[in-house]
C-alpha cells in the first residue's frame, strides 16, 4: 500500500464504479420496458420480498436515501404499481404493498435481473463467486463497524 491516493486504485471509488456500471446496465432493460428508475425498481424488488413495509423501512433495507425512496414511492403509487394504506395506530405511518400491476412488473423484471446477474458472473468459478461473496460480506461488516465508532 502507498500513501498516495490514486483514485482509480482506491477501493471505495472502484466499488462505486462497479456498482454504478452494473446498476446502469441492468436499469436500461427495465427502464426501456417499464419506464422504471433504479430507485423505483429497488422499491418494487424489496416490497416483492417483504410486503407491508413503510417507506422508512424500505430505505433502511435498500440503504437508499429517504428522499429517493419517497420520490420513487410517490411515482409508483401514481403509476398504479404500489398501494398505500395507513396504520390504524399511527396515521403518519404508511404501509406499502405491490398492486397487481406492481406484482406483474416485479414478476417480469426479476427474471431479467437474475439473467443479467448470471451473465455478469459468467466465466467465474463457483469458488470465485463464493470467495467474492465472503469478501463482500467482510467489507460490508467492516464498513459498518467503521461507520459506527
Amino acid at each position: 500500500m502507498t500513501d498516495e491516493l490514486i483514485l482509480e486504485d482506491f477501493l471505495p471509488y472502484r466499488l462505486a464504479v462497479v456498482s454504478h456500471t452494473v446498476s446502469t446496465n441492468i436499469a436500461r432493460v427495465y427502464d426501456k420496458r417499464f419506464g422504471l428508475t433504479i430507485p423505483e425498481w429497488r422499491v418494487i424488488a424489496i416490497l416483492g420480498r417483504f410486503p407491508g413495509l413503510s417507506a422508512v423501512e424500505v430505505a433502511e433495507r435498500t440503504m437508499m436515501d429517504k428522499v429517493a425512496v419517497s420520490r420513487a414511492v410517490t411515482k409508483l403509487i401514481k403509476n398504479g404499481r404500489l398501494d398505500r394504506e395507513f396504520a390504524d395506530a399511527d396515521r403518519r405511518r404508511s404501509i406499502l404493498n405491490l398492486s397487481e400491476e406492481g406484482k406483474r412488473v416485479h414478476d417480469e423484471v426479476a427474471p431479467l435481473a437474475l439473467r443479467f446477474e448470471r451473465d455478469l458472473l459468467h466465466g467465474l468459478s463457483e469458488d470465485d463467486v463464493e470467495r467474492f461473496n465472503i469478501v463482500m460480506e467482510r467489507l460490508l461488516a467492516r464498513a459498518r463497524l467503521l461507520g459506527n465508532p
